[in-house]
């Protein structure tokens, strides 16, 4: 019986039949049989593989989405250095939330209703980029904003901006929120409740 090809395999061996030629995300996803992990899949085969897989973040001709292997070679891959602990490290300093939309982990995705929140670390400047694994350098993020926004730091929102949008929330939205930072910080909750 034959083996069945991973995703990986499958987007390598389609890179490199079609060297040169610029492909998009929708492409890719079906050619790794439509996988949630298909970009990760692209990254391992940048960094573990060393192939030059160009994004729009290399070339500005590229737009975001666009994928472009200009050489069958691989270079010396980098390796995987970060340790469990920085990982762990990242993610409890991160709030197990995602650095760009704010998922959470386990919960159900704000902008993708179908799958839970999964987080990876990810580098702030890439590798690629001369990007190093120090935690400074490295935020939690989620599958959805990994898959298409590499090298892309949002601004976080300030309190003002934050409480604009919490009053124009509804009253039953309004109330999740305060459950939630009464949850995230209960000490604090209860300091400021003893002070009335």
């Amino acid at each position: 019986m034959a083996k069945r090809k991973g995703a990986r395999a499958k987007l390598r061996e389609h890179f490199l039949n079609n060297l040169g030629r610029v492909m998009d995300s929708d492409e890719l996803r079906e050619v790794s049989g439509g996988i949630s992990e298909w970009a990760r899949r692209i990254r391992e085969l940048r960094s573990e593989e060393g192939y030059q897989i160009l994004t729009h973040n290399d070339r500005s001709d590229l737009k975001p989405g666009q994928y472009l292997l200009r050489d069958p070679n691989p270079t010396p891959a980098f390796e995987r250095t970060i340790s469990k602990e920085t990982r762990a490290y990242v993610l409890d300093r991160n709030g197990f939330t995602c650095q760009m939309c704010g998922a959470v982990a386990g919960e159900t995705h704000p902008y993708d209703s179908v799958r839970k929140t999964r987080l990876h670390i990810g580098h702030i400047i890439d590798k690629s980029q001369s990007g190093t694994d120090e935690p400074s350098n490295l935020r939690a993020i989620c599958s959805v904003c990994n898959e298409g926004a590499s090298n892309l730091t949002l601004e976080r929102p300030s309190a003002l901006k934050l409480l604009a949008q919490v009053r124009r929330a509804t009253g039953s939205d309004q109330l999740q929120t305060l459950q939630w930072l009464i949850q995230k910080f209960p000490k604090q909750a209860q300091d400021f409740l003893d002070t009335d």
